[in-house]
């Protein structure tokens, strides 16, 4: 190859997150409502007819399809289908930092308002039941963080001749921090814990 020409590809490349093509991509929204005592957070609980994580309490949300024009316009086609509203009474949409998953997916998570939440009629194929909790809680509460930790265990072919160390190899440790909160008797936990530690980080 030329100089030239390998000059030429490097400048036409845009950097990216080294495997991304690879990841399964997602987009949620972290919904806030007026209430009478202020902003509300709204969380729902999954069906329990779902196949993945049934019954959890999470964001509106899911995988980003071709249709969509942005991870933002994922989000909001998620929480329209999911929440029964019209887009028109969603705004002021922004976005979070987007999380890297140790599982394979990239999360773009956003946060807006909804308007009128009074027309709010959640899909019951996806949407056992709603609630809110006051946006105050969070600001006065930390997480609990609890650490889990991955064991390496590489595949009987893994070629333990061709690193240095072999089978006694020093891998590195893993482990990843699960956000809890809990109000009354309502579990918030995993990803969507970790979304909304991080809002309250910003707005502190």
């Amino acid at each position: 190859m030329e100089l030239e020409t390998l000059m030429m590809k490097l400048k036409k490349h845009a950097p990216k997150i080294l495997g991304s093509d690879k990841f399964s991509k997602y987009a949620v929204l972290l919904p806030l409502i007026q209430k009478e005592d202020g902003i509300h957070v709204l969380f729902e609980v999954r069906s329990i007819e779902l196949r993945r994580q049934p019954g959890e309490i999470c964001f509106p949300g899911g995988k980003i399809d071709s249709q969509d024009s942005t991870e933002k316009d994922a989000a909001i086609r998620e929480t329209v289908e999911e929440l029964g509203i019209i887009e028109e009474n969603i705004k002021g949409v922004f976005p979070l930092d987007f999380m890297l998953s140790p599982f394979g997916m990239i999360i773009y998570p956003f946060v807006g308002f909804i308007n009128k939440p009074e027309t709010i009629q959640p899909n019951p194929s996806e949407v056992g039941d709603i609630f809110t909790v006051p946006l105050s809680f969070f600001m006065n509460t930390n997480p609990e963080i609890y650490q889990i930790n991955f064991k390496v265990a590489p595949e009987g072919n893994f070629p333990f001749n061709l690193i240095p160390g072999g089978e006694n190899y020093n891998w590195r440790a893993r482990g990843l921090d699960e956000y809890f909160y809990q109000y009354g008797e309502k579990v918030i936990w995993g990803l969507t814990a970790k979304i909304l530690c991080h809002l309250i980080e910003i707005l502190r």
